[in-house]
């Protein structure tokens, strides 16, 4: 086996009986209808929940199809806070089963954090919370498709396209950066939206890294929110210092 790119890689399972992975088009008129694949932004979110820090960014490098793609429609009645009653169709994935593999990188725009910066510590966190189900709850694209999380080796077991060549899906959302995960001076302080043509080969999508999106569309304004010990939002700064 060749020696992997990044040595803090994560391999993770996730299920769940559905899935709902939007696409912002489909929402007009408070209809939801779901990707036939999960977004990039929403399996990074998958992990976050297991384990993040402000000083490190998780990234995405590819995703398992396990199960075949499935879609069921339900009549939704969602809250309607000026009264009355509401009827709409969300169309969701069935039956999700993916393997992702995943690793993270220093977030160069948080120098005050570079203390925490040990790499052994956060990779051996982050898979411990793997084993464990993750930290906080997992849900797929949305609140109501909880999901659930544990660890695999990726491309272990048979998958439902393996034998297929190449699926092309068409125009996708990948994600949204935020000022603090900035790639370069032109996004700083903006949240800016990215898309993609995703292509899957053998069951398995590579996602592109977020500076590497064909397609990048700002959408607004946005500060970075920054931590310290005088703004006393991270304690951890103070603890570095005892032990220094």
């Amino acid at each position: 086996m060749s020696k992997p790119v990044h040595q803090n890689l994560v391999d993770f399972l996730v299920t769940g009986s559905f899935g709902l992975f939007s696409d912002p088009i489909m929402r007009v008129g408070g209809e939801k209808c779901t990707y036939q694949i999960p977004t990039y932004e929403a399996l990074k979110g998958i992990l976050s929940s297991v384990y993040w820090k402000p000083t490190i960014i998780w990234y995405i490098d590819r995703v398992r199809v396990m199960n075949p793609i499935q879609t069921e429609v339900k009549g939704i009645r969602p809250i309607k806070y000026n009264g009355g009653n509401d009827l709409s169709y969300y169309t969701y994935l069935k039956d999700c089963c993916y393997q992702v593999q995943a690793h993270f990188e220093w977030n160069d725009n948080r120098p005050e954090l570079a203390q925490d910066r040990n790499e052994n510590k956060h990779h051996c966190i982050a898979k411990r919370m793997i084993e464990r189900g993750g930290r906080r709850d997992v849900f797929l694209g949305t609140r109501e498709c909880q999901g659930y999380v544990e660890p695999c080796v990726f491309r272990e077991g048979e998958g439902a396209y393996d034998s297929l060549p190449e699926l092309s899906f068409g125009l996708m959302y990948h994600g949204i950066t935020y000022p603090d995960e900035a790639y370069s001076p032109e996004a700083q302080g903006h949240m800016t939206a990215r898309f993609w043509y995703p292509v899957m080969r053998n069951g398995v999508i590579e996602f592109p890294r977020p500076e590497n999106c064909p397609l990048h569309k700002p959408l607004r304004e946005m500060e970075m929110k920054i931590f310290s010990d005088t703004l006393q939002n991270f304690s951890g700064l103070k603890e570095f210092g005892e032990v220094n």
